[in-house]
C-alpha cells in the first residue's frame, strides 16, 4: 500500500500555509510583548535589586573571608599552642628523666653509704666482741690462777701442817718471802 499521498496533507494539517510555525499574528504579538515585558521586568529588577543583592553578596563574601582568615589565625594559634605543648611535654619528659636519674644516683649513693656504715658498725661490733672475749679470757685466766693459788695454798697448808714443824715452817716462810721480794709481778 502506498501512503505517499498522505504526507503532503499531514504537513498541511500541522503547518497551515498561511501561518509561520502554526502561530497567528495575535500569538506572535503576545509572545513579543511578553518577551519585552520580561526584559523590562528583568532590567527593572536588576536595576532595583542588583546593587542590594551585590552588597549582600559582598558582605557575605567579606564575612566568609573574615571567618576564613580568623579560622586560619586560630589554626595558627592552635598549631603554635600544640607546638608549645609538645615542647613543654618534651621538657617535662627530659626533667622527669633527669629527676629519675638523680634519684637513682642518690639511691645508689645512699645504698653505698648505708652498706659502708653497716660494715663499719659490724667491724666495730667485731672489735668490741674480740676485746670482750679477750677481757673475759684474761678474767677467766685470773680467776683460774686465783683458784689454783687458793687450792695450792690449802693443799700446801695441809701438806706443810702434816710434814713441817715450827722451825722448818719459819725457815721456809722466810726463804719464800726473800724470794718473793726479788720477783717482779706481771700485770
Amino acid at each position: 500500500m502506498d501512503l505517499g499521498f498522505l504526507l503532503p496533507s499531514a504537513l498541511e494539517i500541522v503547518f497551515p500555509p498561511d501561518r509561520v510555525f502554526d502561530i497567528d499574528q495575535q500569538t506572535l504579538v503576545q509572545i513579543i510583548a511578553n518577551i519585552i515585558n520580561v526584559a523590562v521586568l528583568a532590567a527593572f529588577l536588576a536595576y532595583l535589586l542588583y546593587k542590594p543583592v551585590r552588597d549582600i553578596l559582598n558582605k557575605r563574601t567579606t564575612k566568609i573571608q573574615g571567618q576564613l582568615i580568623q579560622a586560619e589565625e586560630e589554626l595558627e594559634k592552635a598549631t603554635e599552642l600544640r607546638r608549645k605543648y609538645e615542647q613543654i611535654m618534651e621538657d617535662v619528659e627530659r626533667e622527669r628523666e633527669d629527676i629519675l636519674g638523680e634519684a637513682r644516683k642518690v639511691a645508689a649513693d645512699s645504698s653505698r653509704r648505708l652498706i659502708a656504715d653497716a660494715k663499719k658498725e659490724a667491724d666495730t661490733i667485731r672489735e668490741r666482741a674480740a676485746a670482750n672475749v679477750e677481757m673475759e679470757w684474761e678474767r677467766a685466766e685470773n680467776d683460774m690462777r686465783t683458784a689454783i693459788i687458793d687450792v695450792s695454798a690449802v693443799m700446801a697448808e695441809k701438806f706443810v701442817s702434816l710434814a713441817i714443824n715450827k722451825e722448818t715452817h719459819d725457815r721456809l716462810f722466810n726463804e719464800t718471802m726473800n724470794d718473793l721480794e726479788g720477783m717482779t709481778w706481771r700485770d
